[in-house]
C-alpha cells in the first residue's frame, strides 16, 4: 500500500544539495524549492531513507519526511501551483 510523504530539507553544501533534488526528484514531485511530495511504499520509503542519509551530512544538514493523511486531497493554491489540474493534488 502506497502512502503519501512530504519530504522537506535545508542543505548546507551546494553539491548535497544538488545531489539530494535530484534523487527527490526520481521519486517524488516537487511542490515548492525544497519541499516534496512523494506517494511510496513502506520499503520503498526505507530505501529512500536509506539513499537520502547516503547524500546529506547529518551534523549540516536538515531533512524531514512528513506522513500525510491517506485519501484527502492536497489543495494548492497561489502562484506556487506546480500541478496540471490547478488546485488538487491526488497521488494514488
Amino acid at each position: 500500500m502506497r502512502s503519501r510523504y512530504l519530504v522537506c530539507y535545508d542543505i548546507a553544501d551546494e553539491g548535497r544539495l544538488t545531489r539530494l533534488h535530484r534523487y527527490l526528484k526520481s521519486i517524488g514531485v516537487p511542490v515548492q524549492y525544497s519541499v516534496f511530495l512523494c506517494s511510496l511504499t513502506w520499503p520503498e520509503l526505507q530505501e529512500g531513507l536509506s539513499r537520502i542519509r547516503d547524500l546529506i551530512d547529518a551534523t549540516a544538514d536538515d531533512v524531514r519526511v512528513y506522513p500525510l493523511p491517506a485519501d484527502e486531497p492536497i489543495t494548492s493554491l497561489g502562484s506556487g501551483d506546480r500541478t496540471p489540474e490547478g488546485t488538487v493534488v491526488v497521488l494514488p
